[in-house]
């Protein structure tokens, strides 16, 4: 069974999250595992203090070393599988779905969450990898540890119930997922494609590839440019969408 721990002075926000939906079920299903654990348990003072004002002076408060080297070695230490040791900070790599399977592959994730200014720097050198989500700011790791538990838990198979629904997605193949419809099939005007309705599964099923080109050049270009498909082929998946239905 897969195990995915946190280490956080807030690890109560988990239980929500972690406890509902396809993470739930997951879960239930003993597909995986997750523990929050509170790192306020490392500390040896009647306060159980783990920040401190930075060296040097400066705004707000760094998370202290001390707590954190040793609830990861004790977390390590408490199965024959060491855990990969995920830290979160803006100098992180970014975040992609290729690494989510990656991630799939390790039987433990520890994710070490972040909160206040930042954290010690030498605290970085537990970590197996640094993660950023993108170039913004949060609180606190914890909705970062959460996104990357996430995307990484519906990649289990059997997680998702359907086997294929991981693979049929956006960023599955390296472009977004094609643009779905349900009921009704005409609402304020807008109409359902045609294609959709006809029952003829090769035409949707060319009409679905054209469309998630079509939808990816125009939200985001970068992945066609990465994936190397050029602008006839792009051109060639407007016509056969054709009703511009793609958003």
């Amino acid at each position: 069974m897969r195990r995915y721990e946190t280490l956080s002075v807030f690890p109560e926000v988990f239980d929500g999250y972690l406890g509902s939906s396809i993470m739930g079920r997951a879960r239930r299903d003993g597909l995986c595992e997750f523990v929050s654990h509170d790192l306020r348990d490392w500390t040896h003072d009647r306060h159980r203090t783990v920040d401190d004002a930075p060296f040097g002076g400066g705004q707000g408060m760094l998370m202290k070393p001390e707590p954190i080297f040793e609830a990861v070695r004790d977390i390590s230490s408490q199965f024959a599988t060491a855990p990969h040791v995920i830290f979160f900070s803006p100098c992180g790599r970014r975040y992609e779905e290729a690494d989510a399977r990656r991630l799939l592959q390790h039987e433990r994730l520890l994710f070490v969450c972040g909160r206040y200014e930042g954290i010690d720097e030498r605290a970085y050198d537990l970590a197996d990898e640094v993660i950023s989500l993108g170039d913004y700011v949060l609180t606190g790791g914890e909705l970062a540890a959460l996104v990357v538990i996430d995307s990484v838990v519906r990649l289990i198979p059997g997680a998702l119930g359907d086997e294929m629904s991981a693979e049929d997605e956006s960023f599955g193949d390296g472009l977004l997922e094609y643009a779905q419809y349900t009921r009704p099939a005409s609402f304020e005007g807008r109409e359902v494609p045609e294609v959709l309705l006809s029952g003829d599964h090769a035409r949707i099923a060319r009409w679905r590839q054209a469309s998630s080109l079509v939808r990816t050049a125009c939200w985001r270009p970068d992945l066609i440019e990465r994936a190397g498909i050029g602008a006839e082929q792009v051109e060639a998946a407007r016509l056969l969408v054709g009703d511009g239905h793609v958003d």
